[in-house]
């Protein structure tokens, strides 16, 4: 097999190659499923926008949706400090934020409603306001921002490496749900009791637990993660149910805390605090894991010749990647040529892809996920390396 020539030290015989089937990009039918998920959101999400408009107005719900923006901007920015290692792809995260937001929403909606319905046609409620919320909402909610994880496992896999790809693509479906919500509570409480209920909301939604829905799914999230590595699709379902008992259990005792206890504040910062402090370990191990698999895998690759000793340094620290990043901005490319840091960003983002791609080979996976194979990523490298070097 002839293998891609790298710019510097000649072409290495490697005793762990094989050779796999090459993948140029996302297929079509991943991109119009996507698309049209994104499309679908989008439309949903308008649609609940407009529904809150008729209860709160336009104006109600325009205070209530700028209120919204600051827990999800503190959502937003600590996913992305979650996934600066190996970012995901901007379309797959768009389309998790307008799952959560839109799809979601209208799924809880639809069946709020309908049990709502029965009640007025059966002449009693079908579901107590306890129930409702310990039982109904922490199911029926982790079901509908669950399946959207498990969508883009399904259709995106080949961007989905593990468990912290899955903790990001369901931190940001709860995302976007907990946006759309709290319009919602926002909104009521504007309308009720004027802008003295809604900064009480604001409190406890926005400062004191922006990250509630995201620490529920993220149990989904984290489930499907190990599923990408262990399962093929019809396994991933099970996983999905596992996944989802502690989604649920965590959400009804969120819920249920407000009817159980009497100090609320008490147990916040004895259950609540301790449980987010946990999620936070857990991130931060699962970030450590990936730095030390990056330079686990590259490291083959250097003793072969792929890559020098520094160049794995670079690849597989941040301070490596801030200094590689530093040198590019002081040395401009020649007229004409690809700007380096722009090749100094994709040589690190396809080095990392690289090592996913070869962890995978290891641990006989390769075919999940229809991974780019080593002959495309190890070109892919080379190039970037000469225009880095031009």
């Amino acid at each position: 097999m002839t293998h891609p020539a790298p710019a510097a030290p000649p072409a290495p015989v490697s005793p762990f190659w094989q050779p796999q089937p090459v993948y140029r990009g996302a297929g079509t039918g991943t991109v119009v499923l996507t698309a049209i998920g994104i499309a679908l959101g989008a439309l949903l999400l308008l649609a609940v926008l407009a529904y809150f408009v008729l209860g709160f107005g336009v104006t109600g719900v325009l205070v209530s949706a700028i209120a919204a923006l600051i827990p999800l901007a503190i959502v937003l920015l600590t996913i992305r400090w979650i996934d600066r290692w190996e970012p995901e792809p901007r379309a797959a995260l768009w389309f998790a934020f307008l799952w959560g937001a839109g799809v979601s929403v209208v799924i809880a909606l639809l069946v709020d409603f309908t049990l709502q319905v029965s009640a007025y046609m059966t002449g009693r409620a079908l579901v107590s306001e306890a129930a409702g919320a310990v039982i109904q909402a922490p199911i029926v909610e982790e079901v509908a921002k669950g399946l959207g994880v498990l969508l883009i496992l399904w259709v995106a896999r080949r961007y989905f490496d593990g468990p912290l790809d899955g903790l990001v693509y369901a931190a940001t479906v709860a995302g976007g749900f907990a946006f759309t919500e709290n319009i919602l509570y926002f909104g009521n409480s504007l309308v009720s009791g004027g802008t003295g209920d809604l900064a009480v909301t604001f409190v406890v939604r926005g400062i004191f637990s922006p990250f509630a829905h995201v620490m529920f799914t993220a149990c989904t999230g984290f489930a499907l993660g190990i599923a990408s590595r262990r399962t093929g699709r019809a396994g991933a379902l099970g996983f999905f149910l596992l996944g989802l008992i502690p989604a649920v259990l965590l959400h009804a005792l969120w819920n249920g805390a407000f009817f159980i206890f009497s100090d609320i504040l008490a147990y916040y910062v004895l259950v609540q605090v301790p449980l987010f402090l946990g999620a936070v370990g857990i991130v931060i191990a699962l970030r450590r894991h990936e730095r030390r698999l990056t330079r686990a895998r590259l490291d083959e690759y250097a003793r072969v010749g792929w890559f020098t000793p520094g160049e794995v340094d670079l690849l597989s620290t941040w301070g490596g990647r801030r200094q590689a990043l530093s040198w590019a901005r002081q040395h401009p490319s020649p007229p004409g040529a690809l700007d380096r840091v722009t090749a100094m960003r994709r040589f690190v983002r396809h080095a990392t892809r690289l090592a996913h791609t070869r962890q995978r080979l290891l641990v006989g996976r390769s075919a999940i996920g229809r991974s780019p194979d080593e002959q495309t990523l190890l070109a892919a490298i080379s190039e970037d390396r000469r225009v880095l070097l031009a």
